[in-house]
């Protein structure tokens, strides 16, 4: 296996870590990072799929506690089985609107002017949702959530198709919209992405399974472990951040970064198309 590409796996990894769990849309900052590195040829798109289990192995990690008990508990504690369900729930709203206009989405979503204007409207989404008068939330953990609930926040992640808008920002700021605080709707995000992210990696290993050989397991480790250790590291220091600090850096960020996706589509830099 080439070294050289082997560090750019190492690369894809560390961004696909760093910008999972955070507001900022991992899909845009791969499609850059593939673009600047020649690392987004057709193989290099499943790569950056299979590569956020990699993320999701750090929630689990980080959650374990919370994931281990509500396991023991589901045969008998309702609170247990009412959790599961809920994520269940929020679940099937992205299979099901994926299954429908996941191959329309690609084709026609993934334009400069789409994934600029994502992220720029996302960022004024946000600035505004942190900057409404702060009431006290309705619901102060996940526990506490109904099915309904869950519902509307899985309807809320759909909108994470549209390339640009970044799936934990939409689950986030959507959840705190919808009453949840911020520990809960950022905990609860995380517990939805483990379903959303596993499933949509098998997937696309299963259907682009012709573009792929044994030869290719190093390239998928590494992206995998690198992906890993920057999400774990990620994941505990937003948690601890969103303690003392609102997401209103972000909004900024997805902002300028939708003034960069401009610049370098004009520039000819990127290729921002499916």
């Amino acid at each position: 296996m080439d070294i050289a590409l082997l560090i750019k796996a190492a690369i894809m990894g560390v961004v696909e870590g760093l910008t999972e769990f955070l507001p900022i849309s991992s899909t845009g900052h791969l499609i850059l990072a593939g673009a600047l590195l020649g690392f987004d040829d057709d193989k290099a798109k499943v790569f950056d799929i299979a590569i956020q289990t990699g993320a999701i192995f750090a929630v689990i990690i980080v959650y374990w506690q919370k994931i281990r008990d509500t396991v023991v508990a589901l045969p008998r504690e309702q609170a247990a089985q009412r959790f599961s369900l809920n994520v269940l729930i929020a679940f099937l709203p992205a299979v099901v609107l994926g299954l429908l206009f996941g191959k329309a989405i690609k084709a026609h979503l993934f334009t400069p002017v789409v994934v600029a204007s994502t992220f720029i409207i996302g960022g004024f989404i946000i600035l505004w949702a942190e900057k409404r008068p702060q009431s006290e939330a309705r619901i102060q953990n996940v526990d506490s959530m109904t099915a309904m609930d869950a519902l509307k926040v899985g309807l809320v992640q759909c909108l994470a198709m549209i390339p640009g808008t970044s799936r934990s920002g939409a689950t986030i700021i959507g959840g705190m919209l919808l009453g949840l605080s911020r520990r809960a709707a950022t905990d609860f995000s995380f517990f939805l992405a483990i379903p959303t992210l596993i499933g949509a990696g098998v997937y696309s290993l299963y259907k682009e399974r012709a573009l792929l050989s044994m030869a290719d397991l190093p390239l998928f480790m590494v992206g995998l472990l690198f992906s890993f250790l920057s999400a774990w590291l990620c994941v505990r220091w937003l948690l601890r951040y969103i303690s003392t600090h609102n997401f209103v850096p972000f909004a900024w960020y997805r902002i300028a970064f939708g003034i960069l996706v401009l610049a370098t589509s004009w520039s000819g830099v990127v290729q921002w198309h499916g």
